[in-house]
């Protein structure tokens, strides 16, 4: 589950890293976070003692250093995590906006029937309307959604948003995911044409 350009690279691991959440707000004195979430079970995820790498700039001071479940509740249905080593709100102001990863097998498979890893959407043609325009290079994750980066043949990259109503069939078996895109959101490069000149009907004809 890769970014790129402008924010700091996922942390690199022999297994497949799958993102599990991403810390967004200090809460309170006591070093919690206020966590978004990219996991469906995330009760099972935050137990105590749940070890993560963190995705953060190589500025940062968690750079390279993992991070250690302490506790985690709900709070005013927030999710709501408490971590070793965080144990103010200094610190916990120094981890926002950082990604939580876990290793995970490559064999593994998503909780959800419509989920799928990185991994799994990497390398896949791209096809609109039965044909081929392009293959997904990377995921690009941001807080409002995710977006597929697909390369055309012309070697342009286009962000399109990984919504079902947008991308309503991913195939990983069969190589491609089927894209549905709004209009200007693939542009098709033919040959310019000429246009005729639209008649002028005040105008009288020879």
């Amino acid at each position: 589950m890769a970014e790129s350009e402008g924010r700091a690279l996922p942390p690199r691991s022999a297994k497949t890293q799958l993102r599990v959440g991403r810390l967004v707000k200090a809460h309170g004195l006591k070093g919690a976070l206020k966590l978004e979430l990219y996991t469906d079970d995330p009760e099972g995820r935050f137990t105590p003692g749940a070890t993560f790498t963190l995705q953060v700039p190589e500025s940062s001071p968690w750079h390279g250093k993992p991070l250690i479940v302490r506790e985690f509740k709900w709070m005013n249905s927030h999710p709501v995590a408490f971590f070793e080593d965080v144990e103010d709100r200094t610190a916990a102001e120094s981890l926002v906006r950082a990604i939580l990863w876990i290793d995970q097998d490559a064999e593994a498979s998503p909780a959800e029937d419509d989920a799928w890893f990185d991994h799994q959407l990497v390398g896949l043609e791209v096809v609109r309307e039965g044909s081929s325009i392009g293959r997904v290079i990377r995921v690009d994750h941001l807080p409002a959604q995710d977006l597929l980066v697909v390369r055309t043949a012309t070697g342009a990259e286009i962000l399109v948003p990984f919504v079902k109503a947008i991308v309503p069939e991913v195939d990983p078996v069969a190589g491609r995911v089927v894209v549905t895109p709004p209009a200007g959101l693939f542009e098709d490069l033919p040959e310019d044409e000429p246009v005729a000149p639209t008649p002028n009907p005040d105008v009288a004809e020879d």
